[in-house]
C-alpha cells in the first residue's frame, strides 16, 4: 500500500466514497495486506451490531466484510441517527452517549474527536493500512469549525486525501473545482488527485474536460471509474432507487419518516419472484400479497405519520382478504396496542395508540439492546439470524406464539389466524432458508432462497476489480 493512511472525501454525499473505501480494502486484503476501514464521524439509520456489543454504521460492516475482518466499534466510533430533523442520538464507541440537538452536538464535537483519534490509533497500531471514508463534503464551510468528519480529521493525522464525484449526477467539473476553491491552502494541498465515479459513455468525450481539470487544478485523475449494473451492497442511509418489478409477488413497504435499516429488504430486493415497492407520502397505497412495517428511529411519530396516510384502514382490508403482515423492530411495536414513552427517549413523553393487531403493549426504556442472534422458525424448519438494536420492551398474551426461537427463548409473535408476525430481528431475510420460510408463510410458493451473503460477496469482488487502476495510480503516485 502506498499510504498507510489514505482518506476518501467526496464532493457530496453518495458520490461512491463508502463503495470505493470497500473496493480498496477488498484490494489490498487480496494482497495480504493487513487493511482495516474507518469513517470517524457517521450519520446514518442503517446500522450494525458489532463483535465487540456496539453499534456503528452498517456500511462500515460492509467494509469490514471487504476486508475480512469482523465489524469493530472502532471502525466507526462516533455515529449519528437522526430522530429529528433538529436532534439524533449520538453514540460513542458504540454506545449511546446521549439525544443532542445540532447546537449541542457541534460544542461536543471536542470530545467527540477525542473519541475519534482514540479509536484511529488503536487501529493504525493494529493495522498496516487504514481507508478513512469522509462523511457528506469537505466543502460545508459552515461545518468547518471542529470538523472531525473530513478535512479536519486529515489535518488532525496528517493524511493524503482523494476526492471523490459522481458523473451521474452531473457538473462533474464544477464539483471537483468548487469543492477546492471552498477549502483552505493546506486542505487543496492534502489532495492527491481526483476520483470520477459512475461514468458510462466515450472515453474521448471525456478527456477534454479531464485534461482542463488536471491544467486548472494542478491535480491528477487518478481514475475514471465505470457505472457497474446490479451491485448488491448495503447502502450506508439512502434509500436504493427502486428496480422494474422482478415477480408477481407483490410486497410493499411504506416508507416511514425515520425508517431505519432498510437494508431488512435487500434480499427481498434481488428475489426473482417478489416485486417490492415503498409507497412515499402521499402515495396510495397499492393491494399486496404482502404488507412489511419496517423499523423507525422515532417509533410514536412514524405511527401517527402511518396513520395519517390511511395505513390503518388499508391494512385492516389487506387482512380481511387474506393478505399477510410482517412488522420489524419499530414496526412490530406498532401492530401491539399501544407504545409507552414515559421517558421522552424517542420523542417526548406520552402513549401512543398502536394498530391493536396484536395484543401487546410495549414502554420504550434508554437501555439499547445490541446483540448478534441467531436460531430457528417456529413456523418452518429453517435456521434463522439477525441482530437486534432497539429501544423498550414488548409484553403481553401475542408473545406466546413466539415466531422464532432464539438462543433458547421465544422470539417475536405470530396472530392466532397465523396471517400477522412480529420480530425484533433485523436482517431476518438475509439468510437463503429464512428468506424462503418467511416468503413461504406469506404466500409464495417457491423453492427460491435468495442468498445475500454470496450476492454481497459477489458485487465486493466486482468493485475491488473496478478499482484495480486507481490503486495502480496510485503506486505510481508514491514512487
Amino acid at each position: 500500500m502506498p499510504f498507510s493512511t489514505l482518506m476518501v472525501q467526496g464532493t457530496t454525499s453518495d458520490a461512491g466514497k463508502t463503495t470505493l473505501v470497500a473496493a480498496l480494502c477488498r484490494l489490498l486484503a487480496r494482497r495480504g495486506v493487513r487493511v482495516v476501514p474507518f469513517k470517524p464521524q457517521n450519520m446514518a439509520l442503517n446500522s450494525a451490531v458489532t463483535a465487540d456489543g456496539g453499534e456503528i454504521g452498517r456500511a462500515q460492516a460492509l467494509q469490514a466484510r471487504a476486508a475480512g475482518l469482523a465489524p469493530h466499534t472502532d471502525m466507526n466510533p462516533v455515529l449519528l441517527k437522526p430522530s429529528s430533523d433538529t436532534e439524533a442520538q449520538v453514540i460513542i464507541h458504540g454506545k449511546v452517549c446521549a439525544d443532542m440537538n445540532a447546537r449541542d452536538y457541534h460544542a461536543y464535537k471536542s470530545t467527540a474527536m477525542a473519541a475519534v483519534l482514540e479509536s484511529y490509533a488503536r487501529l493504525r497500531a493494529g493495522f498496516d493500512a487504514v481507508i478513512v471514508e469522509g462523511a457528506g463534503s469537505p466543502a460545508e464551510v459552515n461545518l468547518r469549525e471542529r470538523d472531525i468528519a473530513n478535512m479536519g480529521f486529515a489535518e488532525a493525522v496528517d493524511c493524503p486525501v482523494i476526492l471523490v464525484a459522481d458523473i451521474d449526477r452531473g457538473g462533474v467539473l464544477a464539483h471537483l473545482t468548487g469543492t477546492l476553491d471552498c477549502l483552505s491552502e493546506s486542505e487543496r494541498a492534502r489532495i492527491v488527485g481526483f476520483v470520477i465515479n459512475r461514468f458510462r459513455g466515450d472515453p474521448a468525450l471525456l478527456q477534454p474536460g479531464l485534461d482542463w481539470l488536471e491544467q486548472r487544478t494542478g491535480k491528477p485523475v487518478l481514475a475514471v471509474l465505470p457505472y457497474l449494473h446490479g451491485l448488491c451492497l448495503d447502502a450506508e442511509d439512502a434509500l436504493v432507487p427502486e428496480q422494474a418489478q422482478r415477480g408477481a409477488f407483490r410486497i410493499v413497504v411504506p416508507l416511514l419518516p425515520h425508517i431505519s435499516n432498510h437494508t431488512d429488504f435487500d434480499a427481498l430486493r434481488a428475489h426473482p419472484g417478489v416485486d417490492l415497492r415503498y409507497v412515499r407520502h402521499g402515495q396510495p397505497i397499492p393491494d399486496a400479497d404482502l404488507v412489511i412495517l419496517p423499523g423507525s428511529k422515532n417509533t410514536r411519530f412514524d405511527l401517527a405519520w402511518l396513520l395519517a396516510q390511511g395505513w390503518g384502514p388499508a391494512i385492516a382490508r389487506h387482512l380481511r382478504y387474506r393478505g399477510k403482515v410482517i412488522g420489524i423492530c419499530g414496526g412490530f411495536q406498532m401492530l401491539g396496542r399501544s407504545v409507552i414513552d414515559r421517558q421522552g427517549v424517542e420523542s417526548g413523553v406520552g402513549e401512543s395508540a398502536g394498530l391493536g393487531l396484536l395484543d401487546m403493549v410495549t414502554e420504550l426504556g434508554s437501555e439499547k439492546r445490541l446483540a448478534l442472534v441467531g436460531g430457528r422458525c417456529s413456523f418452518a424448519d429453517a435456521a434463522v439470524s439477525g441482530y437486534e438494536i432497539h429501544l423498550g420492551t414488548s409484553a403481553g398474551p401475542a408473545l406466546a406464539r413466539q415466531a422464532f426461537d432464539i438462543d433458547g427463548r421465544g422470539e417475536g409473535a405470530i396472530s392466532p389466524d397465523g396471517q400477522i408476525l412480529g420480530t425484533y430481528l433485523h436482517g431476518v431475510f438475509d439468510t437463503p432458508d429464512a428468506c424462503l420460510a418467511l416468503l413461504r408463510w406469506a404466500g409464495l410458493e417457491t423453492g427460491v432462497g435468495v442468498d445475500l451473503a454470496r450476492l454481497r460477496e459477489e458485487s465486493l469482488e466486482r468493485i475491488a476489480d473496478m478499482a484495480e487502476p486507481l490503486m495502480a495510480a496510485l503506486e505510481r503516485l508514491s514512487g
